[in-house]
């Protein structure tokens, strides 16, 4: 606007000839083109700074995140620690091998006569323990000695037809963990599925 001002002060004063005007006409868009292009060469160097503060930013946020998820995994080690000592801790996994001859369902777990665990499958978790997920059924503390395992499966057998098997395992618990994995697999022999029972 001051440029504007100046420019008309300068048109409207006595004894300016056109080729005057033309001349602060030049000299006026070339201060104009100065200036942008001013503006424009510092732009870029602001915008990269920016850029640059961003991803540092950013990666500090990622390393934040990451020892976030490192904390929380090691309070979970410990809490399990404190919780189930291993003296006195039993874990029970479920697998899953191709399945073509049995739908998991469900399972319910008994330890010792006492149902300690029932577990409804979505077909999204189904979909995993066929890609080789392996599920925490059950986690608790046992004392030394003998202890009886039983696990309830129920599902869809071949040409769907409901299915309900039962598999013990009577183990020994020691003063180490005791890790135990029901396995469900496919007999091709037997065209219908086996229920298996691994100690670690």
């Amino acid at each position: 606007m001051n440029l504007m001002r100046m420019f008309c002060s300068l048109f409207s004063q006595p004894g300016i000839k056109p080729l005057r005007w033309q001349r602060y006409l030049s000299m006026l868009i070339a201060c104009l083109s100065l200036s942008v292009s001013a503006a424009w060469a510092q732009l870029p160097a602001d915008e990269s700074a920016l850029h640059q503060e961003r991803e540092t930013l950013d990666t500090q946020i990622q390393t934040l995140k990451k020892d976030v998820l490192d904390l929380n995994r090691d309070l979970f080690l410990l809490e399990e620690e404190l919780l189930f000592p291993a003296s006195t801790q039993v874990s029970v996994f479920v697998s899953l091998d191709i399945g073509t001859f049995f739908k998991l369902d469900s399972v319910q777990l008994k330890m010792n006569g006492k149902i300690v665990a029932n577990y409804l499958y979505t077909d999204r978790e189904i979909d995993a323990l066929h890609r080789g997920a392996v599920q925490q059924l059950y986690i608790s503390n046992l004392p030394q000695g003998k202890h009886e395992l039983v696990a309830i499966f129920v599902g869809f057998g071949p040409q769907n037809l409901e299915y309900r098997r039962a598999t013990t395992l009577n183990f020994d618990k020691a003063l180490t963990p005791k890790f135990i994995e029901l396995k469900i697999a496919d007999s091709s022999q037997k065209q219908q599925p086996d229920f298996m029972v691994k100690e670690w």
